[in-house]
């Protein structure tokens, strides 16, 4: 069998801990370090990542993927805007931890993430991914997700400007 397919398999999703905060926030301070991800050259302290994840926690919108029982990758969804206008609306991320990729877990978390929105009466998913990031436009586009625009050079890091491509997708 194809070692591949026999480690999808075995990826589980479950909802977040608090005890996943150090986890989590590992792997979101890989992404700030080494992609462009995450937007920020601030790397996230253990409270910080603590409190971070504790506002996902309290809404319900965080999950973790397992692969043989080590974390492998998070999803989490926050309202898009602050004004209630758009509170029937919702931002994604998906992070799979560096050398897992290929492997199932971001879909896995995705596809729990969309059931958990849906299931949360929320009417719409937006993704915001780095218009480079091929691979995480690919997975949105499986999930259904379609794109609604791209807007050049919003933002910067490493030394160049970014183009923000913002995908979404109706839940209702």
């Amino acid at each position: 069998m194809n070692p591949i397919y026999e480690r999808r398999q075995s990826v589980t999703v479950r909802r977040a801990l608090p005890g996943d905060a150090e986890a989590v926030r590992a792997i979101r301070n890989h992404a700030i370090e080494h992609s462009t991800a995450l937007w920020t050259d601030t790397l996230q302290s253990p409270a910080e990542g603590a409190a971070w994840l504790a506002g996902h926690l309290a809404r319900g919108s965080a999950f973790i993927a397992e692969v043989e029982g080590e974390t492998a990758g998070f999803a989490v969804y926050g309202p898009w805007r602050e004004k209630d206008g758009y509170r029937h609306t919702v931002e994604d991320s998906v992070y799979v931890r560096e050398g897992m990729h290929g492997l199932g877990i971001g879909s896995a978390l995705l596809a729990e993430l969309i059931a958990s929105a849906r299931d949360a009466g929320h009417h719409v998913v937006v993704a915001g991914i780095e218009a480079e990031n091929t691979a995480s436009i690919r997975l949105h586009e499986r999930f259904g997700f379609r794109h609604a625009g791209t807007v050049p050079e919003v933002g910067t890091k490493f030394g160049r400007w970014l183009d923000l491509t913002l995908m979404q997708l109706p839940l209702t």
